[in-house]
């Protein structure tokens, strides 16, 4: 910033606090004083209130009502309270003399309004206000806000014993209208006199500076022409070796200097903004007082706020000592001692892992580094590891059970239809036994094939599709077998198309594989919803049933090779569509509640945004 400036903001900055500074004092004597001049106002009308009342209600004890009985007391006071002239006169007169008052009542100890301005409470349980103390006892900046919020009611309370005992309360209403009303003016003159006095500091703090700073001008300017990038623009002085010839150099090297500095650090932060975009981890770099000055784009997820609104704010203003993470957080700031990997509960629920190391120069710290991770994202990629890991260790072994199995098994049918040939002549009984161990060969024969056909490189041949009509080709099939478990199938389609790159015949397998376990896990009938939509670059699948759910004990085991839980089940379907999203460079995976029914999402690249990966997938299978 130039000399010049300097000198201008400096006068400037001197009348303005001189001119604020009394300004505040005077607006807030004044606000404070109209604060108390309603608060005494509401205490003397409570007073009088308090006063007719106590008139109004007579000795119960000399009077036909049982005062032993609470009920009766209160009603009858409540009658008396109802029915004295003088304090409901005085009660329907407050709000029209004194303006502050927005209301006024005398309510009974549930706070059911006995007398009310407002005939509508009559009867009827009182809201409860803030307390006009709040105001009173307030801040001036605190007083001024609740002032002009927007327009708010306070209560004036005063203790009520009728007959002897605790009967309820007296609450006046105090409007904040009225103080705005009051202050405004005076504020509005107060504003009119600082602009005046400020325009009046900077021309003379302008005329000033001129004077003072005129031969050091053109250095001004060449200190603007550097800061503002154009060092290469600057012409060379004369060879002059006087202050301001040396100066004038020093300033073209600096701006050239400054030029190669910026270009360099926008490179780079080009680089880092583009490397901390594509993070899955959350990051937050943070300087020497706490505060930020690097946020990766998924520290979104976790904090629940955009990233231009955690840039060059401190740890205190990010985290909330109400929540779990940010307790610890401010702690470890506050103690300038680091946090191990911890898992802990983060906003909605989530559960995150997070780290927070001080980085040191020397023996000093310079700055700390956060480090979020989703606990959920990643247990679910340890767990799709770990099933991709079971299906190709399962795959291997059947492989190489099925080359030792098939060859044996060719081997006894061929011996068997020999024998079969020989022994035509033998008994019926003999006959009958030797055709049920030519059906049992012949059908393990068929499941051998079935597990080489499951555990065998497959060619896709991916075809863009709207994901819409694969699902409707898919619901028709199933259609006979829903119908006849008495299963309806309900469609919920977007309007508009949903493009995948698929290979349909698998893609179909896969989908008709969780459709048709929906209705098996509804025997007794109920409807099947099949949904499809869009989240981001992904389709989304949901296949929702209405059966008896997935048992706990045995969620993370439906996606094993040959598990299942059905009689006659093969255990290779789920299995199968889990290998097929796998091979789509998509997912799969259920929420299921007992009793409440299961719902799977399967989960592929949206075609115009995952062709590439699908090619580079269908080229490895």
């Amino acid at each position: 910033m130039r000399r010049r400036t300097q000198l201008v903001l400096a006068i400037t900055f001197m009348v303005a606090a001189l001119v604020v500074a009394f300004s505040y004092i005077y607006i807030s004597q004044l606000l404070r004083q109209r604060i108390t001049t309603a608060q005494e106002t509401a205490a003397l009308l409570s007073a009088q209130l308090a006063y007719l009342a106590t008139n109004a209600a007579p000795d119960l004890s000399s009077t036909k009502v049982d005062i032993s009985d609470p009920k009766a007391v209160h009603n009858a006071i409540a009658y008396y309270l109802g029915t004295d002239r003088d304090l409901n006169n005085l009660l329907e007169s407050v709000v029209g003399s004194w303006p502050i008052v927005y209301d006024a009542a005398i309510v009974d100890s549930d706070a059911k309004a006995i007398l009310h301005t407002n005939p509508d409470w009559m009867g009827k349980q009182v809201p409860d206000r803030p307390d006009f103390q709040l105001v009173q006892h307030a801040k001036f900046r605190q007083q001024l806000r609740l002032v002009y919020s927007p327009p708010a009611v306070y209560d004036v309370r005063m203790p009520l014993q009728l007959n002897g005992a605790p009967f309820g309360s007296i609450r006046i209403g105090i409007s904040t209208v009225f103080l705005k009303s009051e202050v405004t003016p005076r504020l509005q003159h107060a504003v009119v006199f600082s602009s005046a006095a400020i325009l009046f500091a900077l021309i003379s703090a302008a005329g000033l500076s001129r004077l003072a700073l005129g031969p050091l001008e053109q250095i001004a300017r060449s200190l603007d022409n550097v800061s503002a990038g154009e060092g290469d623009e600057l012409a060379e002085p004369e060879a002059t070796h006087d202050e301001y010839g040396l100066v004038t150099l020093k300033i073209a090297h600096l701006g050239r200097q400054m030029r190669d500095t910026k270009e360099i650090f926008s490179a780079l932060k080009d680089n880092v903004d583009q490397i901390m975009a594509n993070l899955q981890d959350g990051l937050m770099l943070f300087t020497r007082d706490s505060r930020v000055v690097l946020v990766s784009a998924s520290v979104e997820r976790f904090l629940g706020r955009p990233r231009r609104e955690l840039l060059g704010r401190t740890a205190k203003e990010i985290f909330s000592a109400e929540t779990p993470m940010g307790a610890l957080m401010l702690e470890a700031f506050q103690t300038r001692r680091a946090v191990a990997q911890k898992e802990i509960e983060g906003g909605h629920g989530r559960r995150v892992q997070l780290s927070l190391d001080f980085i040191q120069e020397g023996a000093t710290q310079i700055g700390a580094l956060l480090t979020l991770r989703d606990t959920e994202s990643v247990r679910k990629i340890e767990d799709e590891i770990e099933t991709s890991r079971r299906l190709s260790a399962s795959g291997r072994l059947t492989r190489g059970v099925a080359h030792e199995v098939k060859n044996p098994i060719n081997a006894i049918v061929l011996h068997l239809q020999l024998l079969q040939h020989k022994l035509k002549q033998t008994d019926p009984d003999t006959r009958r036994h030797m055709d049920i161990i030519d059906n049992e060969i012949h059908r393990l024969d068929r499941v051998v094939q079935i597990l080489v056909d499951f555990t065998r490189p497959h060619d896709l041949h991916l075809e863009e599709v709207d994901l819409r009509r694969l699902l409707e080709d898919v619901t028709l099939l199933a259609a006979p077998d829903a119908a006849q478990h008495g299963v309806s199938i309900s469609r919920q389609f977007p309007s508009r198309p949903l493009p995948v790159r698929v290979d349909p015949d698998f893609m179909k397998q896969a989908v008709l594989n969780v459709v048709l376990n929906g209705v098996q896990a509804m025997p007794q009938g109920g409807k099947l919803t099949v949904a499809v939509k869009q989240e981001e670059d992904s389709i989304v699948t949901e296949i929702r049933d209405e059966g008896g759910g997935i048992p706990p004990e045995i969620q993370e085991k439906i996606f094993e090779l040959y598990f299942t839980t059905k009689p006659g089940g093969s255990g290779i379907g789920l299995a199968q569509t889990y290998q097929i999203l796998q091979w789509h460079y998509g997912s799969v995976d259920f929420e299921s509640a007992d009793g409440q029914g299961t719902t799977f999402r399967l989960r592929l690249p949206q075609a115009a945004a995952a062709a590439d990966s699908l090619k580079e997938a269908a080229s490895r299978v």
